[in-house]
């Protein structure tokens, strides 16, 4: 045989094997499909069924007046049955539906949907994605009520998969107090976190079946157990004070280029809190809630000067000393063992009294004191500190809280430096909440209770459970040393380190910190700032702390860098709350019987009483609505237009104009008197949700 013939027989065997082979695969493809099918099939669902759990609608938590701070918001993505219609359905009605479906999602043509849909019919799929852009309930609503989907799930073929998503009203107003939740709705931090049991709920299950394309569709087959929907919890957390709290915190962290800041409100008489904001400064320079240091393990430092309270405490529980009697406190400058200590004044203090030690937060003063009385026996001091409460967590309701360190003379690490640094604020550890609580309890007339954010957990209307703060040590101390602390804690803002922030309208109480950072074991020229305190002093209705870490340039003091921002809060609260208060006379007053009553409302009606009227008026203001001034015996017309989603200045109207703004701004509004708007119960210039309630008092 020639190798020409050789090579064509090969070449026509090795053919005849390729086709013989390909007549294999298509005769096994024409077997499974036509001869197989159903078997197949069936064994396919077979296999692709399975139980899976469905997600039970997680609770809401709400603001201390019922205003929602989370939410768990329905969407839906659509999905089709495009086998299960009848051909005469489907056949009258597909380009109808193929044309709402084109208009109200955008994406594809009118002939594109129904190219789409007709060939999963031909191919008898029993599901399909229609679009995978999800979609709110109102627009459910709507699709509900189109062709073909009108006939519902067993006739209509639609199918509506929910996919149920976290939502803040508020949005990141107090975002890492309220928390986040993860993709399997489950909270990871903050009071999501801590009350994830209570809100999670129960998760039911029902039979899927797995669809061409990866997707799941419920089988309803009458075994499913439906989910049991979580519980809501209502928070002590009051909207308008934690808007004014952050406000004021955000702005100082600004100015001051900190690394973070914490600013705590709490209601004195209850323990609950009122508002609590941590922001910390990114890369980019902008502030947001990364963690949260008022309670957290990362927030506990070395407090500084107002640990000096509890120092003092210690010191006229435990001696006769009175605040005339006096100490030496040299020219700031003195050595304690192989360490110095330093007042921040130049040049020293020289003589003081008990409570101008406290008031200027001579370091040494106190540290003389403290040490002259209990340097023989410094366990006396500690028990003191650990009498009050001072070492033991406060068993807060959310998770993560710090565990204060208070260092005694068991430690190992205790040295002849340690109760002089101990005295004022360093070798120890607290978190702000901590400090805070402290304070509290002297305002509190020696009752330290336990800070609450979350007043109860509830099912629509009935309680399920409800907190109330417990009280964690009844008398912190005497009487006598109470009324002598609270005089030195009045003292600081009146004439000591926070005189900034003296204000003749009402008395502050507090004191303020500054500590210096360790790094590697040593003390750096970083600083921790604070103030705590509590106000109105002579009856005190609310206690807070604020503390700023690392403050940028040459303000560095608690003075100069927290007590403005406690200041700029309690302003506004007092402002914002009329019962702290009586009102002061309004300087317009001074021209009674000059001009008729003119304060505030629509310019162009109060210009044309005025003209009408003889009475000289200007204005350099287009607003529609306006407050007056006088100014040499003319009205000048001042800008009060409202802001959206800010509470207007209402105060001068009549009660005809200010129930037109408010309620057109969406403010459910009450009144209570006759005559014009004297006081409203929502400070003007904060921000709102459409629903609040405000109270009018008229006169």
């Amino acid at each position: 045989m020639s190798i020409r013939t050789s090579i064509l027989l090969r070449v026509r065997i090795a053919f005849l094997i390729v086709f013989l082979f390909s007549a294999g695969i298509l005769f096994r493809i024409f077997t499974i499909q036509r001869v197989e099918g159903e078997k197949w099939k069936g064994y396919a669902e077979s296999i692709g069924l399975d139980v899976r759990k469905v997600n039970a609608t997680r609770g809401n938590i709400y603001a201390d007046d019922g205003s929602l701070l989370a939410t768990s918001l329905p969407f839906y993505q659509v999905a089709f049955d495009p086998y299960l219609p009848s051909d005469e359905l489907f056949n009258s009605h597909i380009d109808s539906l193929c044309y709402y479906l084109a208009e109200f999602y955008g994406d594809l043509s009118q002939m594109q949907y129904k190219r789409k849909i007709a060939q999963a019919r031909k191919e008898r799929r029993r599901y399909m994605i229609v679009n995978r852009q999800e979609i709110d309930y109102q627009d459910k609503k709507r699709i509900e009520r189109w062709p073909i989907f009108r006939e519902g799930q067993y006739t209509g073929g639609i199918i509506f998969e929910k996919v149920e998503k976290r939502f803040l009203p508020f949005s990141h107003l107090g975002y890492r107090t309220i928390g986040t939740v993860n993709s399997d709705n489950r909270g990871i931090v903050g009071l999501e976190y801590s009350f994830n049991r209570q809100l999670a709920g129960k998760n039911g299950e029902a039979l899927f079946q797995k669809m061409a394309g990866g997707g799941w569709k419920p089988v309803y087959d009458g075994t499913e157990i439906r989910p049991k929907d979580g519980y809501d919890i209502q928070t002590t957390i009051n909207v308008n004070l934690q808007d004014v709290t952050e406000s004021a915190l955000l702005k100082h962290l600004q100015k001051h280029r900190a690394d973070y800041g914490v600013a705590v409100l709490m209601e004195v008489k209850t323990g609950e809190i009122k508002a609590i904001s941590n922001l910390s400064r990114n890369s980019a320079g902008n502030y947001y809630e990364q963690y949260n240091y008022a309670v957290g393990s990362q927030g506990a430092r070395e407090p500084g000067s107002t640990f000096k309270l509890a120092s003092m405490i210690a010191l006229l529980e435990d001696s006769d000393i009175e605040l005339t009697d006096t100490v030496n406190t040299g020219n700031g400058v003195m050595k304690f063992f192989n360490e110095t200590m330093r007042d921040h004044k130049p040049g020293g203090y020289g003589t003081l009294t008990v409570q101008e030690v406290f008031e200027k937060s001579s370091n040494i003063g106190t540290a003389k004191l403290i040490t002259q009385h209990f340097g023989d026996n410094p366990s006396r001091y500690t028990d003191y500190i650990k009498q009050i409460g001072l070492d033991k967590p406060l068993g807060f309701q959310m998770v993560g809280e710090g565990v204060p360190y208070i260092k005694d003379p068991t430690d190992s690490t205790w040295s002849g430096i340690s109760l002089p640094w101990i005295s004022h604020g360093y070798e120890l550890k607290m978190t702000p909440l901590q400090t805070l609580t402290l304070y509290n309890a002297v305002a509190n007339n020696g009752k330290m209770i336990q800070p609450l954010i979350v007043k109860k957990v509830k099912k629509a209307n009935k309680d399920i459970e409800v907190y109330k703060a417990k009280v964690l040590n009844d008398r912190i101390c005497s009487k006598e040393t109470l009324r002598k602390v609270r005089i030195m804690l009045e003292g600081v803002v009146d004439r000591g380190t926070a005189e900034n922030i003296k204000n003749e309208k009402y008395k502050i109480a507090g004191k303020t910190g500054t500590a210096k950072k360790v790094e590697n074991g040593r003390y750096t020229n970083q600083y921790y700032t604070s103030f705590a305190g509590y106000f109105p002093a002579d009856n005190p209705q609310y206690s807070c702390i604020v503390v700023i870490d690392e403050p940028k340039g040459y303000h560095i003091y608690g003075s100069d860098v927290a007590a403005p921002v406690f200041k700029e809060i309690a302003d506004k609260i007092y402002a914002l709350e009329t019962q702290l208060h009586q009102e002061l006379p309004d300087d317009r007053d001074q021209y009674a019987g000059v001009f008729p009553v003119i304060r505030s409302g629509k310019q162009d009606e109060l210009q044309m009483i005025s003209n009408q009227l003889g009475i000289s008026n200007h204005s350099e203001t287009e607003a529609t609505w306006v407050t007056t001034d006088v100014v040499n015996h003319s009205v000048f017309w001042e800008d009060n237009q409202p802001k959206p989603d800010h509470i207007p200045d209402v105060r001068g109207m009549t009660l005809r104009d200010a129930i037109y703004v408010l309620e057109n701004m969406g403010l459910k509004v009450k009144v209570n008197g006759r005559g014009r708007v004297s006081t409203q119960s929502l400070l003007p210039g904060t921000k709102f949700s459409k629903g609040t309630n405000i109270k009018l008092e008229l006169s």
